[in-house]
């Protein structure tokens, strides 16, 4: 993660507090900052969201190609991730610095939802074995000030809960090509089911025993090692994933599981019923559903 300059006194100073339950922006240890949450602020994509958490900043889009499917998966369509560390985001991720934590953003989407539970590519099939729609999920990390897996994995699910592709049908077959025609009525749309999508819980471990979620920039820095929770709507635990080179024991790992599968759950149905809740309002946008 990105790098600051705190002193040994000024770690001292976060992890007593932590030990004793309060932290230095006087949330507890399972608080969550207010997120401030957009969708459909990007007319050339199929679907957007951007998601800012005090100094985390991202902007999601979502677009739709039609493609021929993947070799051995004739029956099943494609959901790709591509993640970007911009360079404005942090000095760090000047040059070549942000490709590493790119990379690692982008394989935990890809564990994430290529569960067939979580999200189910047998729908997006258009002709079977031939054409099926390719979703292309871009992530552009605007800046990067703390707790970002979770600010990703919640602008991705908004994202795809807000994508709307014009309903496809064939319409005949010309010279052995197949020829298609996209609805032009703007209500006549096909939506995807992210009702099953997971989200991420980050556990910050400050000592044996006790962690933190939602951490910020400067949580991060006195800890060796976070432990990243995929959790599902109905609070299973779908992914684990340790950042760091420090070590985490199996009561605290256990503690840190227990503790996101019931906050997961929480965070699921709140932003679900935002994101409903929008689609009813003009503006179509939602601040601090977690505030």
């Amino acid at each position: 993660m990105v790098d600051i300059n705190l002193s040994e006194a000024e770690k001292r100073y976060i992890i007593d507090g932590v030990k004793l339950g309060i932290r230095a922006d006087g949330r507890g240890p399972l608080d969550y900052r207010e997120l401030e949450l957009e969708t459909g602020v990007l007319d050339t994509a199929n679907g957007s969201a951007r998601v800012r958490l005090h100094r985390t900043d991202i902007l999601v889009t979502v677009k739709m190609e039609l493609e021929p499917p993947l070799p051995g998966r004739p029956n099943h369509g494609k959901l790709l991730f591509f993640v970007n560390c911009s360079a404005n985001a942090a000095p760090e991720f000047e040059g070549r610095g942000g490709e590493e934590l790119a990379s690692r953003l982008s394989s935990v989407l890809e564990r994430l939802y290529s569960d067939a539970n979580a999200f189910n590519t047998a729908g997006l099939v258009v002709v079977p074995g031939k054409y099926v729609k390719a979703f292309y999920v871009d992530v552009e990390v605007l800046e990067c000030g703390g707790n970002l897996f979770d600010v990703v994995s919640l602008g991705v699910k908004s994202a795809l809960y807000a994508t709307r592709t014009p309903r496809i049908t064939i319409t005949g077959e010309d010279g052995g090509e197949l020829e298609f025609t996209l609805s032009d009525n703007p209500y006549d749309v096909d939506r995807l089911d992210v009702t099953n999508a997971p989200i991420l819980i980050t556990h910050l471990r400050i000592s044996e025993g006790i962690t933190i979620v939602d951490p910020t920039i400067e949580e991060e820095q006195c800890a060796p090692v976070s432990v990243v929770v995929g959790v599902a709507p109905n609070a299973t635990i779908c992914a684990v994933h340790l950042l760091g080179p420090g070590t985490i024991g199996p009561h605290t790992l256990k503690k840190a599981l227990k503790g996101s599968a019931v906050l997961g759950a929480e965070i699921h149905a709140r932003l679900i019923a935002k994101l409903k809740q929008e689609e009813s309002i003009p503006d179509r946008r939602i601040r601090g559903f977690l505030g």
